[in-house]
């Protein structure tokens, strides 16, 4: 007797995200040296819920085309850019628990970065929602009916994840009390605007219709200005 398919997925998905979650866990205490810290505990949790929310609302067809893209492996590229919050995180967790280079970010400060980290993973979940075509690698789908998609928040900007994404990478080391650790983290900046203006090209030049919605919706990430 078959399996259903989405529920497959479903089931990878789900093992993906417990992967990710422990492994976050391990690399922030374990780098920290205790358990302790309040706010990895509180950045857990916001993790933990967008995991969550995402298993609940994004298309299981598009589970499978993040997990395989074009049912092909991910490129090993991809790899090296998941080292980046990886080396975020143990320097965070140094930082708190055992060098305490920056650790001095305010209880308020911290809270607000909490709030901003999780609006913005919020965004990213919305994006992928409204937008079954939410790849991991930028590509053309015609076997998936690739379309323009013009509801939700990208009524507003072309790229509205990559733009929140932006966004919860400079709000997290400031989330986790680790002021240095914004820094690493930052190095996600230009990677993201790099593949925002290589993607966009790759729409425009590809994607039937993208370049009237282009015409439409000016800006690819901020209103006003890119």
């Amino acid at each position: 007797m078959s399996r259903d398919p989405d529920l497959v997925d479903k089931s990878a998905a789900v093992m993906q995200s417990r992967v990710a979650l422990l492994l976050t866990a391990v690399v922030l205490f374990a780098s920290a040296g205790r358990l302790g810290i309040a706010a990895f505990w509180w950045y857990l949790t916001v993790l933990c819920a967008v995991s969550g929310i995402g298993l609940l609302i994004i298309d299981p067809d598009l589970m499978r085309e993040r997990m395989r893209p074009g049912g092909r492996r991910l490129p090993s590229k991809y790899l090296f850019v998941a080292l980046v919050p990886l080396a975020h995180w143990a320097i965070a967790g140094l930082d708190r628990g055992r060098l305490h280079w920056s650790d001095t970010v305010a209880i308020a400060l911290q809270v607000a970065g909490l709030a901003l980290f999780a609006l913005a993973l919020s965004v990213v979940l919305w994006a992928m929602h409204v937008n079954r075509f939410f790849s991991s690698v930028a590509r053309i789908q015609g076997e998936r009916g690739h379309h323009v998609i013009v509801n939700g928040p990208y009524q507003w900007v072309r790229h509205p994840g990559y733009a929140a994404a932006i966004i919860a990478a400079l709000a997290s080391g400031v989330a986790l009390g680790a002021g240095f650790s914004t820094a690493i983290a930052a190095i996600a900046v230009p990677l993201l605007l790099w593949r925002t203006h290589g993607e966009d090209r790759l729409l425009e030049e590809g994607l039937p219709g993208y370049k009237d919605y282009a015409e439409r919706v000016r800006y690819k990430l901020a209103p006003g200005i890119w």
